[in-house]
């Protein structure tokens, strides 16, 4: 009988210790979530208008005219600097040069993207699918009112000018009309 009891006592033991809650760090309900934050002071916001942009552009190099000698001692064909023989372009900042552009080149088309990481004097970019002289470039910048493309070694390969929004024209210093679009 003893058996039976020590049995039966053990029974109620294990059944007891089966229902009890266990938990680690001695978490109630009430923990259960985080006190709110309370809110801190912002300090106040005030705008400004930009001063305006000065007409200096003397740390940049004058668009070269048509049938003129470029770097590399190329020589541009007449025509093909359209926009800066009609008064040097279109006014273009490198954030509206970043993307994607479809160029137009000897007769042929490929994919140029252009991005703000620095790459030398430039930031880099690439070309896919071109041929010629576009096929070494890999990266760019815009210098006045001109981009200019540039190789891996960050020798001038193209100058290009805005002519309309979503436009620019130009040539490489092959003398290769050279055109990008969006």
């Amino acid at each position: 009988m003893r058996v039976i009891h020590a049995a039966a006592g053990l029974a109620v033991v294990l059944a007891l210790a089966g229902c009890q809650r266990t938990s680690m760090g001695g978490f109630s309900s009430q923990d259960a979530s985080p006190a709110p934050i309370q809110a801190a002071p912002v300090p106040s916001v005030s705008s400004n208008q930009l001063p305006a942009p000065t007409g200096n552009t003397s740390q940049f190099p004058a668009a070269p005219a048509s049938g003129t000698a470029v770097a590399g001692g190329a020589v541009q064909q007449p025509g093909t600097q359209v926009a800066a023989a009609a008064g040097g372009g279109l006014d273009v900042t490198k954030e509206a040069m970043v993307g994607n552009w479809r160029v137009s080149s000897a007769g042929s088309s490929c994919d140029m993207f252009l991005t703000l990481t620095n790459l030398g004097s430039g930031s880099r970019g690439g070309t896919r699918g071109c041929a010629g002289e576009l096929t070494t470039m890999g990266s760019w910048e815009v210098a006045g009112k001109q981009v200019v493309l540039k190789d891996r070694s960050g020798n001038a390969i193209a100058r290009l000018y805005k002519t309309a929004d979503a436009r620019f024209d130009g040539s490489t210093n092959g003398g290769q009309p050279v055109s990008l679009s969006r």
